[in-house]
């Protein structure tokens, strides 16, 4: 099973599209969305094609393949324009390989691990810098942000299997990075 990982789209309805876009060729079943989806938040600019309303709309016609945490933009006035649940600080999906532990990252991150085993997936955002590596036994992966990315980065998601995960350029889905999937023994 393919999982489809996007981070921080800050309410711009043009990355959502492409976003979505790129969901839909990927084949992947499920989207997980790690946090600020509609508010651009006061520390960063308006961005382009930003309209939280019409992206909401557009996030409801998936909200039976959505899997999503809250960001540190996201509020409860947020969750009452979404049809599927935004407000969990963290959300756990069990894969037959491992454990994810999906977040946004401005509580749990790589410096501030939750408690996971050697062979288990920190999934966060909130940096807008894209990252699949292993740190101590833990695969970290970090879709990067759709809409505001950070560190002359680009615009990126992610993308798991059982064997890899790789994280793609929206705009022209070029591989930016990968790594293999470690079994735990």
């Amino acid at each position: 099973m393919t999982l489809f990982i996007a981070s921080d789209l800050h309410g711009s309805l043009t990355a959502g599209q492409a976003m979505l876009e790129r969901f839909e060729q990927s084949g992947a079943r499920y989207l997980l969305l790690l946090g600020d989806l509609l508010n651009h938040g006061p520390r960063n600019a308006i961005p382009d094609g930003y309209n939280p309303v019409q992206l909401a709309e557009l996030l409801n016609t998936y909200a039976d393949r959505i899997i999503a945490v809250r960001g540190n933009c996201d509020s409860e006035v947020d969750q009452m324009l979404l049809q599927f649940p935004i407000t969990a600080t963290y959300q756990q999906v069990l894969m037959p390989q491992m454990r994810l532990f999906l977040t946004h990252g401005h509580i749990y991150h790589p410096d501030n691990l939750p408690p996971l085993q050697a062979g288990d997936a920190l999934v966060y955002g909130h940096t807008h810098i894209a990252t699949a590596e292993y740190r101590d036994g833990i695969l970290l992966i970090n879709p990067g942000s759709t809409t505001i990315p950070r560190n002359h980065g680009r615009a990126s998601y992610a993308l798991l299997t059982a064997s890899r995960c790789d994280v793609h350029a929206l705009d022209d889905n070029e591989l930016l990075l990968t790594t293999a999937i470690h079994h735990a023994l």
